[in-house]
């Protein structure tokens, strides 16, 4: 009788942990699906609330092709959200003296230095220029973020300024001129930093700091005037 009992618990066992598991995954998923929601709710109305921006700004580029050199810039950024359009985004980075505007998706590069400015679209940035790609995911809507990418929760973590964040890695559903990225965002829904992965694997995170939100921000300020002589480049 008892071996009766003992073969069907064996027939049984690995019935039962198969379910349990499964109902751990099951529950694991639901959990991490209702965090994603949370976090894409909070962004949405963070975007909705956000008239203007001003921050600090570090853009780290590392090239993996050359062994995960890190190449750093540094500089102030001025953000405006337009209705129904892409948000006019300007940098200017201390060092090299550069300064980076974008409007309507088009951006120019200029450095003084050089006497030289760069213009192009964002859909193929390159450079310095992908600044603008990563600052993107602050305009985008809840719906927007549904429908052009698949989040998923990659866990809470500690940016460099101290600012605990979630941290969401966003995969184009759609060809893009890059393969993923990843966003970190703060309890109010503002994502304060991105980091965009290149199809060759060079990476691009920006990094904002000391925000100063819905301030006085000027649209004139995304015009960039080039002095007589300066020499453009189309990209």
């Amino acid at each position: 009788m008892k071996s009766n009992k003992r073969s069907r618990f064996i027939r049984i066992f690995p019935g039962f942990i198969a379910v349990f598991v499964f109902a751990i995954a099951a529950t694991a998923n639901a959990s991490g699906q209702g965090i994603i929601n949370e976090i894409l709710n909070r962004m949405d109305a963070h975007n909705k609330a956000l008239s203007s921006l001003r921050a600090n700004v570090t853009m780290v580029k590392e090239n993996a092709q050359l062994g995960g050199a890190l190449d750093t810039n540094e500089g102030r950024v001025a953000y405006l959200p337009a209705k129904a359009r892409d948000p006019l985004v300007r940098i200017d980075w201390v060092k090299p003296k550069e300064s980076l505007s974008v409007v309507n998706k088009q951006y120019v590069i200029h450095r003084p230095a050089l006497n030289q400015a760069y213009t192009g679209t964002t859909d193929g940035a390159k450079g310095n220029a992908k600044a603008g790609t990563a600052l993107a995911f602050m305009n985008m809507s809840r719906a927007q973020l549904k429908e052009n990418y698949t989040v998923a929760y990659l866990g809470e973590e500690t940016v460099k300024d101290g600012t605990k964040t979630w941290h969401l890695q966003m995969t184009p559903k759609v060809p893009t001129s890059y393969k993923s990225a990843e966003v970190w965002v703060d309890g109010n829904g503002m994502p304060v930093q991105s980091k965009v992965i290149e199809k060759n694997n060079d990476t691009t995170t920006v990094l904002l700091t000391n925000l100063q939100k819905n301030v006085r921000v000027d649209k004139s300020e995304f015009q960039i005037k080039l002095p007589d002589g300066t020499k453009v480049i189309k990209s």
